[in-house]
């Protein structure tokens, strides 16, 4: 996506992507966010130090708002057995440390919610297989457990990273919700601003969601209103319990990119009733199934929350290989999205904020974006050497 060049230009000094987004009681100061990402970092669920210097150094690069990783409502949940969890009231308290720092900053802190179904107990991502030696896992807590899905069908048949699942019951679905609904009050007990409930990327919710994943013949399976029934289901249990004034997101995976599965008017139909429910924002992603053909490149998920936040009427959140500033501010600008999530970008330069907002800013102002203990040594550094809002001073 490159839209640098296309429209008027724009007063530099007004950027729209640092400027506040209120959601019910929490405003956010500015509209860049970083995604969740899995760091495959844990054990038995509890977040470390590691967990905390990862999350707060997007704080002090100035995001507006950090969203914790896949946290899982029960163990069975898990992606790996290296995922964050908040299914017990021990993997609290080190969560509160990062939300109470976060705080500090004036960055708020949200917690994606999450069973992956079919695709949990699945290796550690960058070992790729179980290659754990006997010594080695009571190192680092490693765990193999049956998976539950929707359906019987495999994430890839035949593989020896993902197993085949296990239909769940009504019942056993009745307990996954309440899990949700128990993980919520944790996560307000660790005093988390927002929540976020994980409808995406081929993990359980996505799975009800999606023919690819879901034949069941119940109330549960077939229509797209049988199919969405139990994600909403879990939507409104957590609207429920989460309190009134706090926001509750839900990240979704606009389409599946396989034919015969989940589309975006899809996802304009189920945001119209997450809407209905109480959700506050969408995070619209894509994909998450084997066999997807979703076209990568710069701003390549925009259009769909463009479409998602158009047709469903819901305000929404733009990720997926947004890495500049203009394009960024150009997002907001456009309407295509009320948020702009960073990943991978975030990854590779903690501090995009400070870097952007003294691009799209021509004034000292800029700097203010910068920690308090930093911000005027850089400055200071920029007007010695004459770099960014001092390139031109005499």
């Amino acid at each position: 996506m490159s839209r640098t060049s296309a429209g008027p230009a724009r007063n530099p000094t007004l950027s729209l992507l640092f400027s506040p987004a209120s959601f019910r009681g929490l405003t956010f100061k500015n509209r860049l966010v970083v995604a969740p990402m899995c760091q495959y970092s844990a054990k038995g669920g509890v977040a470390n130090d590691y967990h905390f210097a990862h999350l707060a150094r997007f704080a002090l690069g100035g995001f507006g708002a950090v969203i914790v990783e896949a946290t899982a409502v029960t163990p069975e949940g898990r992606i790996s057995y290296a995922d964050l969890g908040l299914w017990t009231d021990e993997q609290i308290a080190p969560l509160a440390r990062i939300v109470d720092f976060l705080r500090t900053q004036g960055t708020a802190s949200g917690v994606q919610l999450a069973h992956a179904g079919r695709k949990a107990s699945t290796p550690v991502w960058w070992r790729g297989r179980f290659d754990e030696t006997e010594e080695e896992k009571p190192l680092v807590g490693f765990e193999d457990w049956p998976v539950v899905g929707p359906s019987p069908i495999p994430q890839v048949a035949g593989s020896t990273e993902f197993k085949v699942p296990r239909a769940l019951t009504v019942e056993e679905m009745d307990d996954i919700r309440e899990a949700f609904v128990a993980a919520a009050q944790r996560a307000q007990q660790a005093g988390f601003d927002f929540v976020e409930v994980h409808s995406a990327h081929g993990y359980l919710l996505h799975q009800f969601l999606s023919p690819v994943a879901n034949s069941r013949e119940d109330e549960f399976g077939g229509s797209r209103e049988n199919r969405m029934r139990f994600p909403l289901s879990v939507v409104r249990a957590v609207r429920e319990v989460w309190p009134a004034e706090k926001p509750l997101f839900v990240r979704i995976s606009a389409q599946d990119g396989i034919e015969g599965g989940w589309t975006v008017a899809d996802s304009v139909a189920y945001g119209a009733a997450l809407k209905d429910l109480g959700a506050d924002l969408i995070d619209v992603s894509s994909g998450g199934f084997a066999g997807a053909r979703i076209p990568v490149g710069p701003g390549y998920q925009v259009p769909l929350s463009r479409a998602v936040r158009g047709d469903a009427g819901v305000p929404t959140m733009a990720v997926g290989l947004i890495t500049q500033a203009q394009d960024a501010e150009a997002i907001i600008a456009d309407g295509d999205a009320d948020l702009v999530a960073l990943g991978r970008m975030a990854l590779d330069d903690p501090n995009w904020p400070v870097h952007a907002r003294l691009e799209l800013d021509s004034t000292e102002d800029a700097y203010a974006v910068w920690p308090k203990q930093s911000g005027f040594v850089v400055r200071n550094k920029d007007q010695a050497l004459r770099e960014r809002v001092y390139t031109e001073a005499e």
